[in-house]
């Protein structure tokens, strides 16, 4: 099995704190939970403004987050170099929170989601190196993807759950989006669930910089998505005031008018079509893929695909880079958007190789606007 079982022994062992204890579920889940702490120990975990570049590591992502005019920044993000103590693993993940409670739901969501994937991802990878019939080798990137959407599937159902039933945390009308990316060597696994964006910066032949939109904005209006709701006797239309802007509502009544058809929480409109079920994707990182841009919708309603990677590509100091796409998403609400309360704007940008620049960067840098 070679490369899967290096994986398996090297994670098992980073599971292995508590010497002489069963590894059941709770163990698996504990010892995650302690790589995180280690991690943010080691300065490999990142949750507010600023950059992420291990010691060695291609990896190098810059992160930055706006507060809009609506109340608190319910955006959040995570990045955790070294995920699950893989050293050519990075795992990033971006948040958008709404309603009363939803800067206090994406903060659950950011903090259950990596410990719980790694715990499924790793019972996930140990239940298929076990089946006898299963050759791992014979087709990796297959077996790779289905290891990681079936960990995301357990996760995310995991996740919602966990949040109907949290004491000190309304979900009924609060809910929030993730987009998370896990990359792992030259491959990337992409999961959304709700309408923040992934877009890969490409080159061509000729050298220019183009756009590869990897991610769905899951609104209700999708086909796909509004036939699933009035199937289940939800509602799909805009308010007089807001054209084009299709959100979902119960049956009766005019809440919660959700302008998404996927998201954690919001469990008041779960009978009526609200899923959280994530979209699980894949890619092989090529030479020519150069970055990838996370972004909640606050850039995406008035940044196109390729102004944003044009941004961020002409942006010398990479360090910088997630800041100055956010701050131009800032600058465009107030051109195109005038007399409309400008929206919380986040984002991640995830470099795939490393450059004489990053290297002059400290490992992580938090600037004075956190998450």
């Amino acid at each position: 099995m070679g490369h899967f079982s290096t994986i398996f022994n090297g994670l098992a062992r980073s599971f292995s704190f508590k010497k002489g204890r069963s590894t059941g579920d709770c163990d698996v889940r504990e010892a995650a939970e302690t790589m995180a702490k280690e991690a943010k120990k080691n300065d490999l975990i990142l949750c507010s403004s600023g950059i992420v570049n291990a010691n060695g590591s291609e990896n190098f992502a810059s992160v930055f987050s706006k507060r809009g005019e609506k109340g608190a920044n319910q955006d959040c993000c995570i990045v955790w170099e070294e995920f699950g103590c893989q050293n050519d693993m990075i795992f990033c993940g971006i948040f958008d929170g709404h309603g009363p409670w939803g800067h206090y739901v994406a903060k659950r969501v950011r903090q259950t989601m990596p410990p719980s994937l790694l715990c499924n991802w790793q019972e996930t990878l140990a239940q298929a190196s076990l089946d006898p019939d299963l050759d791992l080798e014979s087709d990796k990137r297959c077996h790779c993807f289905d290891i990681w959407k079936s960990s995301y599937l357990k996760t995310c159902a995991a996740i919602d759950n966990e949040l109907g039933q949290h004491r000190k945390i309304d979900s009924c009308y609060s809910g929030t989006t993730a987009l998370t990316i896990v990359r792992q060597g030259e491959y990337i696994i992409i999961a959304n669930v709700g309408d923040s964006r992934a877009v890969l910066a490409t080159t061509s032949e000729d050298g220019s910089i183009l756009p590869v939109q990897l991610t769905v904005d899951f609104k209700p209006n999708i086909p796909q998505e509004a036939e699933r709701i009035i199937q289940c006797n939800g509602r799909i239309f805009c308010l007089e005031d807001e054209p084009g802007v299709h959100r979902l509502w119960l049956p009766d009544g005019e809440s919660p008018g959700l302008a998404m058809s996927r998201a954690f929480g919001d469990h008041c409109v779960k009978d009526f079509g609200l899923i959280s079920v994530p979209e699980v994707t894949q890619r092989n990182i090529s030479s020519r893929d150069q970055f990838v841009v996370l972004a909640t919708d606050g850039v995406w309603d008035v940044i196109s695909n390729q102004e944003a990677v044009d941004i961020v590509s002409s942006t010398p100091d990479r360090s910088k880079s997630a800041k100055r796409l956010v701050e131009c998403a800032a600058h465009a609400w107030k051109r195109k958007r005038r007399g409309i309360a400008m929206d919380d704007i986040s984002a991640i940008c995830l470099y795939f190789h490393s450059s004489p620049l990053s290297q002059q960067v400290h490992p992580i840098k938090s600037s004075e606007v956190t998450m």
